[in-house]
């Protein structure tokens, strides 16, 4: 279903995760569960993913991980201040050990020349750990693609948190 290089990743993570006996949530906008699709593609996945939320709108974005009001007001949806907010609310709503969060713009409309097609900002956060947040730039390369950069970006993010 996913590439082989996604594969790979989410085989990785998943055994990682299995050895530290960790949990991991995602909370995806532009991505729509395809972080969580990916991981719960491999076997064994069950005795780690916990939870995904899929937080397509702003409400859903408040509603399922408290992202604020003012937040959104204030930078928008596809914000390093929305990504730090939903990883935050994913993995504090969750039974995780670690969670990532993606929201950005996937095309083919709906960018900007501040907030272009294919900007897409990422957090991961482990609950003992670091804050992770990266802000991609993939570029106006297609919906299905910038979809599938995402959640190999996230992956790598997971991978590292985890190691």
């Amino acid at each position: 279903m996913f590439p082989a290089e996604i594969e790979d990743k989410a085989k990785s993570l998943v055994r990682l995760l299995a050895e530290r006996k960790w949990m991991v949530s995602t909370v995806e906008s532009c991505t729509g569960g395809l972080i969580a699709g990916a991981l719960t593609d491999i076997a064994g996945s069950s005795a780690v993913v916990d939870r995904g939320f899929v937080t397509y709108s702003n409400e859903a974005k408040m509603d399922l991980v408290g992202v604020e009001a003012t937040t959104l007001a204030a930078f928008g949806a596809v914000s390093r201040e929305t990504a730090l907010q939903m990883v935050h609310g994913g993995l504090f709503r969750s039974r995780a050990s670690i969670c990532v969060a993606v929201t950005g713009i996937a095309g083919p409309g709906g960018g900007s020349a501040e907030k272009p097609v294919g900007l897409v900002h990422l957090a991961a956060k482990a609950r003992d750990g670091q804050l992770l947040h990266r802000q991609m730039r993939y570029g106006d390369i297609g919906r299905t693609a910038v979809r599938l950069a995402t959640v190999s970006t996230a992956l790598e993010m997971l991978i590292a948190a985890v190691e």
